[in-house]
């Protein structure tokens, strides 16, 4: 289903719209319902070229003559027994207004109106492709009416008949089909086809009445090729019912055929004539004078037979303009070729010889437009100026009328020109710059990344090896001692107060205790369980060292030592060095180490020379008890920052091997 407010927009007319719009005007102050219809709606849908306005509203369309005269509309005739107003509107539109109405038919030919609504107007009408409406209506704008159907006829390209009787109540039916058949180029369907035929051999044509008679006649002149329509009407035998000297053989051909050519070029200037009345001139052009006069009686439009008995007037006129001072410029020709009567421009030009007249419609058709290729576009996009800024229709035509006067020629003449309709320059589009986070927050942002190393682990700096806390070693005891029952705490002593020491002094400090030969009283749980058959130190590694005296001040942590066999937890947990658990407790696995993957920062800083640590410690760790042990323990613990959570490595260790049945030990006994 096409989009009909998209049509209304877009195929009709400026003039066409603004004549409707003055018709919706009228008819809202009236009070009454207005509706495009009929072959104005058939046009739009199957893509025809629409030369006329049909229009219905519901209501008495004769009250609509005073508003729409002081709209600008010329009354070109009325027929008060329909409601039928005929008007002219400006440029050449023309446009027919109707009540709706319901007709019965008594008697062949003599119909009897009742005012009804639009969808009954719709149903009394001749074919189903006639038969729809547009609502012009504010609330339901471009809303299709099709009662019968006719959009399928059109996509099918045809003619049906909306009444089984159609052509014997209203004979005018049979003219209609005829000429519709012949513009359209469409067929009429099986059944309407056969019901044409015998409306033709029962004579029904001669039921026709006078008012139709002349509407039709008038409807020949109004064709584009009027020519083909009186043909197809004298072949199918109505011209002699009609008007019987009215024939193809009274038509000037060469004539039309002229005039469509002019029409084409007018068109493309943007001029567009109604052709009717010089069209009807030519149709007619081998009538008598007695028979042209019989025939302009029988219109129905008396406007229109006026407009057709002074075209040589009109022409006259547009001839004095063009030969004086007004278009003494080629601007000032092209604005009168541009504003003056459509219909006068092609008649003038269809009858004057005049060389100096001929030359003119030539520069105007070939040699004037040839400038519209000359504006500068390029500079029009170094200037900024598009469509969207205001006034730009107004600049092409003023850059046209200035090219062909020869006033704009030169690049520097035509930038002075449109430098005044420039607008400013855009400010410059604003630039977000993303600033990188604190050490905090991008500390947050890392994902720790499980990994195992088969060879040497990665060199930490000292920020990474200063923010691994020693706990991590106590938690991985914990964990690994399963259900090992720890003697209770100590009784709370008085400790001694707690200095603080700045961290290049804390580090030089454990380093002097190392090289003294003091062993920390408890170690790493790397440090602490090595032993020549369980622990392998790298050359390259050292161990994690806590100076005794600096123990409750700070803890310096050194390179990991890497792992290379399991250790016992139990032997950990109680401090044997030598990886055996005591009699009656099960080895349990120790969870390998992981070593966090160097951070970015940490890998593109230089690893400076330092002196490295003693790489093993040959004394073991003394002996505590275990209260002491215990006691110390918990010192180390409440001055350690908070531990990280541990990251578990991709692969479980290995379990390990037992030598020998573990025996259940008996409980530990409680250290008072």
């Amino acid at each position: 289903m096409p989009d009909y407010i998209y049509l209304l927009k877009n195929r009709l007319s400026l003039h066409q719209r603004n004549a409707l719009e003055h018709i919706r005007e009228a008819a809202r102050e009236a009070g009454m319902t207005v509706f495009l219809v009929g072959g104005a709606v058939r046009d739009l849908t199957s893509g025809s070229p629409v030369f006329d306005l049909d229009v219905t509203v519901q209501g008495n369309a004769l009250k609509l003559k005073k508003p729409l005269e002081k709209a600008g509309g010329r009354l070109w005739g009325e027929h008060e027994p329909t409601r039928t107003l005929f008007f002219r509107f400006p440029v050449g539109v023309t446009v027919e207004i109707s009540s709706a109405r319901r007709e019965e038919y008594p008697k062949p030919g003599k119909p009897v109106y009742h005012w009804d609504t639009v969808l009954e107007d719709l149903r009394r009408r001749d074919f189903t492709a006639n038969a729809m409406a547009l609502s012009l209506n504010e609330h339901s704008y471009g809303l299709l009416m099709d009662p019968l159907n006719g959009v399928a006829d059109i996509e099918a390209r045809q003619l049906r008949l909306v009444s089984n009787y159609g052509f014997i109540e209203d004979p005018s039916r049979l003219l209609r089909a005829t000429r519709l058949a012949a513009r359209l180029g469409w067929q009429l369907d099986e059944r309407t086809q056969t019901r044409f035929q015998n409306a033709k051999e029962e004579k029904a044509i001669e039921a026709l009445s006078p008012h139709l008679r002349g509407y039709e006649l008038e409807e020949i002149g109004h064709e584009e090729d009027g020519l083909r329509v009186l043909a197809a009407m004298e072949a199918e035998g109505w011209m002699p019912y009609l008007f019987p000297t009215w024939t193809t053989a009274s038509a000037d051909a060469p004539a039309l055929e002229e005039m469509r050519k002019l029409v084409t070029q007018l068109q493309m200037q943007g001029v567009s004539p109604d052709i009717s009345a010089a069209s009807v001139h030519f149709l007619t052009a081998k009538l008598s004078a007695k028979d042209l006069t019989a025939l302009k009686a029988m219109f129905v439009r008396p406007g229109f037979v006026e407009e057709w008995n002074h075209l040589d007037h009109a022409a006259k006129e547009f001839n004095k303009q063009l030969s004086g001072k007004d278009a003494a410029t080629p601007s000032a020709t092209w604005k009168l070729f541009t504003t003056a009567d459509p219909q006068a421009v092609l008649w003038l030009g269809l009858t004057s010889k005049a060389p100096a007249i001929q030359a003119k419609y030539k520069n105007f058709f070939t040699v004037w437009p040839e400038a519209r290729q000359k504006i500068p576009y390029a500079l029009f996009q170094e200037l900024r100026i598009t469509p969207e800024v205001p006034g730009y229709d107004e600049l092409i035509s003023r850059l046209f009328l200035g090219t062909i006067d020869g006033e704009l020629q030169t690049e520097e003449q035509l930038r002075a020109f449109l430098e005044p309709y420039s607008p400013p320059a855009p400010p410059p589009p604003v630039t977000v710059r993303r600033t990188r986070g604190s050490k905090k927050s991008e500390a947050k942002a890392r994902i720790p990344v499980e990994a195992e190393f088969d060879g040497e682990p990665p060199e930490l700096d000292d920020e990474d090896a200063a923010e691994e806390p020693l706990a991590e070693a106590d938690e991985e005891e914990d964990e690994a001692e399963g259900e090992v029952i720890l003697p209770p705490a100590p009784k709370k002593t008085a400790k001694a107060p707690v200095t603080t020491i700045p961290r290049s002094e804390a580090k030089l400090e454990a380093k002097l205790e190392v090289s003294k030969g003091h062993a920390p009283p408890k170690a790493n749980a790397l440090s602490a369980t090595a032993s020549p058959a369980g622990v392998k130190a790298a050359s390259s590694s050292t161990l994690h060292v806590v100076a005794p005296s600096k123990l409750d001040k700070v803890h310096v942590m050194a390179k990991p030592a890497k792992v290379t066999a399991p250790v016992p937890g139990h032997a950990i947990a109680h401090g044997h060095a030598h990886g055996t658990a005591p009699a009656g407790k099960k080895a349990v696995p120790v969870k390998a180490a992981v070593v966090k993957p160097l951070s970015a920062k940490a890998a593109a800083k230089p690893v400076p020379s330092k002196p490295a640590l003693s790489k093993t410690v040959k004394k073991p760790a003394p002996k505590l008890a275990p209260a002491a042990r215990h006691a110390a323990k918990n010192s180390s613990h409440a001055k350690k920052p908070a531990a990280k959570a541990p990251v578990k490595p991709h692969r479980k260790p290995e379990p390990l091997k037992k030598s020998q049945p573990a025996k259940k030990s008996p409980p530990a006994k409680k250290h008072r």
